[in-house]
């Protein structure tokens, strides 16, 4: 898979919702029913990082619900990428990029969104063929004001930014040309997914869903 393909599908999976939830889950018994609720809600676009010891197997769960669209985040290593891919994962995120982990994507047809957040790593990205990249750390980075800058000399790539984007925020980096979507932890609060409040995670959102 060549990264002009895979930024074809980034693309189309970064048009899907204006949000990513970015899910950090502990139990795989929280997995469908979180995944259920986000896509009920209008989010069908799922990022499961691989940061807890079942993650893998909460992309197996999740990959299982209809209607949604599960990815890999935290993708560092060509391990990781193997993993995620077997796990059913339909595309991978990554904080940064390095050629041993785009080469390992482009091997196993899993299409990335590589993390970027400074203007000579966008074009080194771009000059590679990944015309969709995620913008992190986005509010440790300068936000959406550095976003918009980078836009303007760079108006060929479309950016997810991540990391510190919060409902409060999300519009601002929403209403620039660069930005498809955004990636945000905030619509699956560790305590409502704890307790199981599906409800609630489907009206966080639904309101999620209608901010473009």
């Amino acid at each position: 898979m060549t990264p002009a393909e895979q930024s074809l599908r980034a693309l189309e999976i970064c048009k899907l919702a204006p949000v990513i939830p970015v899910l950090v889950v502990d139990d795989v018994a929280h997995a469908a029913g979180l995944a259920r609720a986000l896509v009920a809600g209008g989010l069908p676009a799922l990022e499961v990082t691989l940061r807890t010891p079942c993650a893998l197997d909460v992309i197996r769960a999740m990959a299982d619900v209809e209607g949604g669209v599960v990815g890999a985040g935290t993708l560092l290593t060509l391990a990781d990428v193997k993993a995620a891919k077997a796990a059913g994962a339909s595309f991978g995120v990554a904080p940064g990029a390095t050629q041993r982990l785009l080469d390992a994507c482009a091997e196993h047809e899993l299409p990335l969104l590589p993390g970027a957040a400074t203007a000579t790593e966008v074009m080194l990205l771009l000059e590679m063929g990944y015309t969709v990249q995620k913008f992190f750390p986005a509010e440790a980075s300068g936000g959406a004001p550095a976003l918009k800058a980078i836009g303007a000399p760079i108006p060929q790539v479309t950016f997810c930014p991540t990391g510190g984007v919060s409902l409060k925020n999300a519009r601002d980096y929403l209403g620039l040309p660069n930005v498809m979507c955004v990636g945000g932890s905030w619509v699956a609060p560790a305590a409502m997914v704890a307790s199981g409040d599906w409800a609630g995670i489907t009206a966080l959102a639904t309101e999620a869903a209608k901010l473009r």
